[in-house]
């Protein structure tokens, strides 16, 4: 199995320059006074939000490779597994701030003492809500937590409790996790029953969720699992290229679940706030009717190769469609940057049942 991160010594200088920057950042911020909106978006997650960390990784989850990036500024592949931009870019461009950095790449990331100040992105490509989700080859969900509490810990030591716990209570924490391990329990062919296994899920989601609130974190954004089973790579390994149901079904099973959770903790943590966006409902609707949203193209991927171009991944071998905004997906996994920029509206400014109880712009303002 590779190292989960390229050695101790580079892990140091990592840590080490992220707190100087960071720290340097949030001071400048506080000077400057916030006013007007969210001050910062962190997020946790996994490729659907990484837009970096995996670069620094020992890990074969990676996308900083061609034709990634395509559509990005610059036109070149940045770690995220788009053709352009992801949901983390939009929700924070949306809410009026830079895209946050990915925590691992301190280095070629600071770019002006507001850099830090506006968030920080901890998401990683592979990374599951249970450890053993591509373990070793990503940032699983609690070391991405551990990350934020030792950059809490800083804050602390830097500006004190208050200060730091006022920075966090006002900031918006976005989550998207759960399709990996979703697709894991898929392809296992596990006795486990699809209740059990969600079972398990929640079961470790709601300490995590716990752990954040208990760092600071008071308005979550939770992005649920999308129709996992109508990606491409999926829809490939049906005899007709439909989605696949059972796959669906879990998926419907988690989000049920989480939301549950969700309801659960805000009547026990005090100030705990929440917006759930229903990804999947958003996504069944592109997709039965996707020239009302400018698609043409709701099944096969855009870059890759074979059946669906799903057979093979998106590298600098695979071809790739001319057109990525009639694309709904981007590779046999991911969205296209227009559908990540559809839903982030919808998850921003939308109203029930795409999101609920709040959207993401009143829970900012909360």
């Amino acid at each position: 199995m590779a190292s989960s991160i390229t050695g101790s010594h580079f892990e140091g200088l990592v840590l080490g320059l992220f707190m100087f920057w960071y720290l340097s950042s949030m001071g400048a911020a506080t000077n400057n006074g916030n006013s007007g909106g969210v001050p910062a978006v962190y997020v946790v997650g996994d490729s659907l939000a990484d837009v970096g960390n995996n670069n620094h990784l020992l890990t074969y989850m990676k996308a900083d490779f061609a034709h990634n990036g395509i559509d990005f500024a610059g036109g070149k592949a940045t770690g995220r597994f788009s053709n352009g931009k992801n949901a983390a870019d939009f929700i924070a461009e949306k809410l009026g701030l830079p895209s946050p950095p990915a925590y691992l790449s301190i280095k070629s990331s600071i770019d002006g003492s507001q850099t830090f100040s506006s968030g920080i992105n901890f998401a990683s490509a592979g990374a599951g809500i249970l450890d053993a989700t591509h373990n070793g080859e990503c940032l699983s969900l609690n070391k991405q937590i551990d990350y934020l509490s030792t950059t809490y810990a800083s804050m602390v030591e830097k500006f004190g409790n208050e200060q730091a716990q006022a920075h966090l209570a006002n900031s918006i924490f976005a989550i998207i996790i759960g399709s990996n391990d979703i697709f894991g329990y898929v392809k296992s062919n596990s006795n486990t029953t699809p209740q059990q296994f969600v079972g398990s899920l929640i079961y470790t989601l709601q300490g995590q969720l716990q752990r954040l609130y208990n760092i600071g974190a008071r308005k979550f954004v939770f992005v649920g699992t999308g129709p996992v089973g109508c990606c491409p790579s999926l829809r490939r390994q049906t005899e007709t290229n439909d989605c696949n149901a059972a796959a669906n079904s879990v998926s419907d099973v988690y989000n049920q679940a989480v939301l549950s959770l969700l309801q659960e903790l805000k009547s026990q943590l005090s100030n705990m706030k929440y917006s759930f966006f229903n990804t999947t409902l958003a996504m069944h609707e592109i997709m039965d009717n996707p020239a009302d949203y400018g698609f043409t193209e709701v099944k096969a991927a855009c870059c890759g190769l074979g059946d669906l171009n799903a057979k093979v991944a998106c590298t600098p071998f695979s071809s790739y469609c001319s057109n990525r905004t009639n694309h709904v997906f981007w590779d046999f996994y991911h969205p296209t940057q227009a559908t990540a920029g559809i839903l982030t509206a919808k998850m921003i400014d939308g109203s029930a049942p795409h999101v609920y109880p709040v959207n993401v712009r009143k829970l900012s303002a909360l």
